[in-house]
C-alpha cells in the first residue's frame, strides 16, 4: 500500500465530468455516425470486442508502464509480443485484426519489426521457393526477423551502404563481409536480441562487379537455443530517447558463408556457378515494401495526431483559468473560471491539430489505395503509378510525420505544467513518436525524391507543349493538372474580396496549387537556366515538396467530405451525414487557411494572393474556429473513438475525471511505497540531524 494518500475530497466544482457533457450536449453532429464513417461499424464493433479480450490479459496492463526502467519495460514487452500472437491464434484473427489488437495495446516491442518490415520484404521481393523457406515459418513465427539496412555510417544513403555479399560460385554460397566500422548494421528493430534471422541489405559482388544494394535473408541466431552463429556478432545498441520496448541492434558479419537461396529473387538473381547478374525488368521495383511502409506512416500520423489532439483538447475543456471580464463563463446562474478551450489562442493551437488529424485520414486512405492498386498494375506489367506513388509517398512521409511529432509536442506545451507529467501520456508518445521523422528516409533528404519527380513532370509537360502534343483532356494525373493550370495562366489572382470567400474549396486548391507550380517552375529555371547546383536548391527542393504535399492533404481533404475520393475495388464508401459534412467542411476550411495564415511567404511570392488577402484569412480562421469548430471540439475528438485504455492518460479522459486519476496514479509511484526514502540514514540523516536527537523538530528545539 502506498504510503501516499490524498484526502477524499472532490475537485472544486463544476466537475470535469459535467463540463464534458456541457461540451457533448453542444456537439452539431452525431458522434457515433462520424466515427462510423471514419472506420466502418465493423471496426468499432471489433474493439469493443478486443477491449474485453485485452483489458483482461495481465501481460497488456498498461498500470505500470510508466514508472518502469528500460529493462523492465523490454522484458514485458517480450511477454507482451507472445501473449499477442498466442491470442491471434486462439481467436483466428486475420492481419487487420492482429494490428487492430496492436494499435489498441500501443507498445512497441521486439517482434514489431518482423511483422512490419521483414515479413512484407519477403512477400515482396521472395520467389515461391523463398516463401516456402522463410514466409511460412515467419508466419507461425518459427523463424523471426528484422530488416538490417541502416548501417551506422550510413542511413537515409542506401547506395552508400558498405556490407558486402559477394558471390562464391565454387561453393554457390554468398559470403557477408563487414570490412568497415561504418559498415555495421545499426538501428535495426528486434535484432538486439530477438531475431534469429535477418533480411540482409548489401552490396552484391559477382564476378568482380558490385551491383549495389541486394536483399538477402539470413539466419543470424541458433534455432535450437539462440546463441549468434558462427561469423555473427550482434547485440542492442543500447539506451534511447524513446522506443525502449524494442530491441533496436547492431551487427557485423567476418567472412560469413549463406546459401545461394539467401539472395531474395523475385526480380533480380544471380546464376548458380557462373555467377551471371540477372537484372530486375524495372529498376524500382524493390520500391514496393519502401512505399508500403512510407505510405502506413500516413495513417499512424493521423492516430497520433488524433491521439494528442484528444488528450489536449478534453483537458483544456475541463482546466480552467481565470474569468473573462468581457465574456464571463457561467455554469447555471454561476460564474466561473474560464475553461482554456475558450481562449482563441488555445484554439488556434489544437483546433489546426484536430483538422490535420482528419487531413491526414483520408490522404492515408488514398494512399493505401494507390499502393495496391500499383502493386496489381506492376504484377501486369503496367509501370505507370510507381513513380507518382513513389513521389508522393516519399513527400507525405516526410510532411505528415514532421506536423504529427510537432503537434504532439504542441498539445503537451497546451496542457501547461501537467503536459510535463508522464501520466498525461503525451511525453511517452512524443518519444516513441519522434523516431518517425528520421527512419525510412531522413525528413529532410526523401523530400528530394518528390523534387526530382515534380521537375521531370514540370519539363515534359512544358516540352509536350511547346511540340503541341499535349491536350488538357489527356490529364489523368493531379499532379500535371495544376502544373497545366499555372502554365495557362501563370499570373492567375484570388478573386476573394471579403473574407467568408474563403471558404470557397476552389480558391483554396486554386491557392494551392498555384504557390506549388509556382515554386517547382523556380526551381526548375535555377537548375536549367541559372545552371544552379542541385546542393544550393536544397532548401527550395525542400520546400517545393511541402507544398505540393500539403496540396495533397488539402485536396484529399475536400474530396473525401464531398464523397468523391475513389474507393478501393469492391468497397463501397461510408456516407456522412449532412450534420457532419457541415461540420468537417469547417475543420476543411481550418486546415487550409491555417496553413497558409501560418507561412503566407510562398503564396505571397506565388503572385496568386496579395497582403489584404492574408487579412481576410486571419478573420476567416478567427470566426470559423470560434463559432463553428468551438461548439464541436470534444465531438470532434470524441470521434476518434479512442477508448481510455488505448490513451493511458489522466488527462484526456472520457469521464473528464482529471484530478481523481492524475492523484491516483501519483500514490502508485514507487519511492511513494514508503514514507521515509530509501538513503535517508545514508545520506539526508547525517545533515538533517547528525547527533541522532529523538522527538524533537528543530523548531521545538528552539
Amino acid at each position: 500500500m502506498s504510503a501516499l494518500r490524498f484526502p477524499d475530497l472532490p475537485p472544486s466544482e463544476p466537475q470535469g465530468s459535467d463540463l464534458l457533457a456541457q461540451e457533448r450536449s453542444r456537439t452539431t453532429f452525431s458522434v457515433h455516425d462520424l466515427s462510423n464513417f471514419i472506420y466502418g461499424e465493423e471496426y468499432l464493433e471489433r474493439q469493443e470486442k478486443f477491449l474485453g479480450l485485452i483489458e483482461n490479459e495481465p501481460a497488456f496492463d498498461k498500470s505500470d508502464r510508466y514508472f518502469l526502467g528500460r529493462t523492465e519495460r523490454f522484458a514485458g514487452a517480450l511477454r507482451k509480443d507472445h501473449a499477442l500472437v498466442k491470442l491471434a491464434e486462439q481467436e483466428k484473427w486475420t492481419p487487420e485484426e492482429f494490428q487492430q489488437a496492436d494499435i489498441l495495446i500501443d507498445e512497441s516491442g521486439p517482434f514489431g519489426l518482423h511483422r512490419s518490415m521483414f515479413m512484407p520484404t519477403l512477400v515482396s521481393q521472395g520467389t515461391e521457393e523463398q516463401h516456402e523457406l522463410f514466409l511460412k515459418p515467419a508466419l507461425r513465427y518459427e523463424v523471426i526477423g528484422c530488416y538490417a539496412q541502416t548501417e551506422i555510417g550510413h542511413g537515409s544513403n542506401v547506395q552508400g551502404i558498405e556490407t558486402t555479399a559477394t558471390y562464391i560460385p565454387e561453393t554457390n554460397e554468398f559470403e557477408l563481409h563487414t570490412p568497415y566500422l561504418t559498415a555495421c548494421k545499426w538501428w535495426i528493430g528486434g535484432l538486439g536480441k530477438a531475431a534469429n534471422h535477418a533480411v540482409v541489405m548489401a552490396r552484391l559482388i559477382s564476378n568482380g562487379k558490385d551491383y549495389g544494394p541486394h536483399a538477402l535473408c539470413v539466419p543470424i541466431r541458433s534455432m535450437e537455443d539462440h546463441t549468434l552463429l558462427p561469423g555473427v556478432m550482434a547485440g542492442d545498441i543500447g539506451p534511447k530517447f524513446g522506443f525502449n520496448t524494442t530491441d533496436n541492434g547492431c551487427m557485423w558479419f567476418d567472412h560469413y558463408r549463406v546459401p545461394h537461396v539467401s539472395l531474395l529473387s523475385k526480380y533480380s538473381s544471380v546464376k548458380p556457378g557462373s555467377g551471371e547478374y540477372i537484372k530486375p525488368p524495372n529498376s524500382k521495383l524493390s520500391y514496393g515494401t519502401m512505399v508500403l511502409i512510407r505510405a502506413s506512416l500516413v495513417g499512424y500520423a493521423r492516430i497520433s495526431l488524433a491521439k494528442a489532439a484528444t488528450i489536449a483538447t478534453r483537458y483544456s475543456a475541463i482546466r480552467r483559468q481565470f474569468v473573462d471580464k468581457d465574456q464571463p463563463k457561467m455554469m447555471g446562474k454561476q460564474v466561473i473560471e474560464t475553461p482554456v478551450l475558450d481562449y482563441s489562442m488555445q484554439q488556434y493551437r489544437l483546433f489546426p491539430i484536430i483538422a490535420a488529424a482528419y487531413a491526414c485520414h483520408f490522404t492515408s486512405k488514398e494512399m493505401m489505395r494507390l499502393y495496391y492498386l500499383n502493386i496489381k498494375n506492376m504484377a501486369s506489367g503496367n509501370f505507370s503509378l510507381l513513380a507518382d506513388v513513389h513521389a508522393s509517398s516519399s513527400g507525405l512521409k516526410s510532411l505528415t510525420t514532421t506536423m504529427a511529432a510537432a503537434s504532439i509536442e504542441e498539445c503537451r506545451r497546451a496542457c501547461g505544467g501537467h503536459g510535463f507529467s508522464s501520466f498525461s501520456g503525451l511525453p511517452l508518445l512524443l518519444q516513441d513518436y519522434a523516431p518517425n521523422v528520421t527512419w525510412e528516409g531522413d525528413n529532410y533528404m526523401i523530400t528530394q525524391q518528390t523534387g526530382r519527380y515534380l521537375f521531370k513532370s514540370f519539363r515534359d509537360l512544358v516540352a509536350k507543349r511547346a511540340a503541341g502534343k499535349f491536350s488538357a483532356t489527356q490529364i489523368t494525373n493531379p499532379t500535371l493538372a495544376y502544373l497545366n493550370t499555372y502554365l495557362d495562366n501563370p499570373d492567375l489572382k484570388c478573386p476573394a474580396t471579403t473574407p467568408s470567400q474563403f471558404h470557397n474549396p476552389e480558391i483554396q486548391l486554386a491557392a494551392y496549387g498555384h504557390r506549388a507550380a509556382h515554386m517547382i517552375a523556380e526551381i526548375v529555371h535555377g537548375l536549367d537556366v541559372e545552371k544552379r547546383s542541385w546542393n544550393s536548391m536544397l532548401v527550395e527542393i525542400y520546400n517545393a515538396s511541402v507544398a505540393h504535399c500539403q496540396l495533397i492533404l488539402v485536396q484529399n481533404f475536400i474530396l473525401g467530405i464531398r464523397g468523391d475520393m475513389p474507393q478501393p475495388e469492391g468497397i463501397a464508401a461510408t456516407p456522412l451525414t449532412p450534420a457532419a459534412k457541415e461540420a468537417l467542411t469547417d475543420l476543411s476550411d481550418l486546415f487550409a487557411l491555417h496553413q497558409i495564415h501560418k507561412q503566407p511567404g510562398e503564396f505571397l511570392t506565388s503572385g496568386y494572393i496579395d497582403a489584404k488577402h492574408v487579412s481576410m484569412m486571419s478573420k476567416a480562421i478567427m470566426d470559423v474556429m470560434d463559432k463553428k469548430i468551438r461548439p464541436n471540439a470534444v465531438g470532434f475528438v470524441d470521434a476518434f473513438a479512442f477508448p481510455d485504455y488505448y490513451l493511458n492518460s489522466a488527462l484526456g479522459r472520457f469521464d473528464g475525471k482529471v484530478y481523481e486519476a492524475y492523484t491516483e496514479m501519483a500514490t502508485r509511484e514507487p519511492i511513494n511505497q514508503t514514507e521515509v526514502v530509501e538513503g535517508y540514514e545514508q545520506y539526508i540523516k547525517p545533515f538533517t540531524n547528525p547527533k541522532g536527537l529523538k522527538g524533537k523538530s528543530i523548531q521545538a528545539r528552539l
